[in-house]
């Protein structure tokens, strides 16, 4: 039934979709929702991962960008998400770049996105985060994703990012300094190293207990990429999310004119497979098993997922996937792992 419905939600305008499948996952939220859609088998204890100083669940997670808001934290937990990244979260809210701004490559299973951290603003969405604590029950690990706003001068990003941090730090269970997105123009300028140390000094100093990791682009050079592993640990953070999307557009399926029609944007999903596996496999090299990495990109099945988990990654993350595959992406990624019985 919800596999129907999601395929006539694929047929439609990407980005009205998405607008219609978080309605779903919003009433997955709720004490009928989670009634009606529970499932029938118990995620095994050999899913749990310790790392970040707290148990996960499962391996499994979504990655920022798909719950902006953090308003469907509980609605991806009962759909088997055992952590779900917010945001990208700014000081003040914004509405992102003009439309349309998100596109499908259903030949690639790939998605275009340039939509620009749009999102409601740090005070409302940490008052949503002190609800959804305040409520307690059942959660899923919290990570709140942090960004600039694009009106923010390069040279005063620093302040947004302790701005989020002094905000969200409390009522998250990690936080990413997200500074690969391709959609706010110079965001990914600050991962070099002058730029991105006093940032990620200044997130630590202000973010108390709480785990602190950084998002890296797939597009980084090795050399630019072993600088940020060793940034890391220099200053003791808890780890790395890699990747973000990319904007190589090498390889593809779709016709080139239709890609070149769609636009600027960051490119998800499965062309990003290999390169994630590389980046992966390149931070292990140097960086030590006790720090988290959080691998991103191309993860549509069980096999994919424990690939990465096989080549070092502590978490994995998928965005794309559960768009193609639907609302019980989850669910289905873990029983091919073999963690649902």
């Amino acid at each position: 039934m919800y596999e129907a419905f999601f395929s006539i939600l694929k047929r439609l305008n990407p980005e009205f979709t998405h607008h219609l499948g978080m309605l779903v996952v919003r009433f997955a939220g709720t004490r009928l929702g989670s009634l009606v859609l529970r499932s029938d088998k118990a995620l095994s204890p050999a899913m749990r991962v310790m790392t970040l100083g707290a148990a996960f669940e499962s391996p499994i997670g979504l990655a920022a960008g798909f719950d902006k808001n953090a308003v469907a934290i509980r609605g991806f937990h009962t759909l088997g998400f055992g952590h779900v990244e917010v945001g990208t979260v700014t000081p003040l809210p914004q509405p992102g770049n003009e439309t349309p701004r998100l596109f499908r490559l259903p030949d690639d299973f790939a998605l275009i996105n340039r939509m620009g951290f749009n999102n409601d603003g740090v005070e409302a969405i940490a008052a949503r985060l002190k609800k959804v604590r305040a409520r307690g029950g059942t959660l899923p690990m919290i990570g709140v994703n942090i960004g600039k706003n694009k009106a923010t001068p390069q040279d005063r990003a620093g302040d947004d990012y302790v701005a989020c941090t002094k905000a969200l730090a409390q009522y998250a269970d990690y936080l990413v300094v997200n500074v690969s997105s391709p959609n706010t123009p110079g965001l990914r300028g600050l991962q070099e190293r002058s730029s991105l140390e006093p940032i990620l000094t200044a997130v630590l100093q202000h973010a108390d207990d709480t785990p602190v990791l950084v998002k890296i682009a797939p597009d980084l050079g090795d050399e630019a990429i072993a600088e940020v592993v060793e940034l890391v640990c220099d200053l003791g953070l808890a780890g790395i999310v890699a990747v973000n999307t990319t904007i190589s557009r090498e390889g593809l399926a779709t016709s080139p004119g239709d890609v070149s029609a769609m636009g600027e944007g960051g490119l998800s999903g499965k062309p990003l497979s290999q390169r994630s596996l590389e980046v992966l496999t390149l931070i292990r090299q140097t960086l030590p098993r006790e720090y988290c990495v959080i691998s991103v990109g191309g993860v549509f099945t069980g096999d994919d997922a424990q690939r990465l988990l096989e080549q070092g990654a502590t978490l994995v993350q998928a965005y794309t996937g559960f768009v193609y595959r639907g609302p019980f992406f989850a669910r289905k990624v873990l029983e091919e792992m073999g963690g649902s019985r």
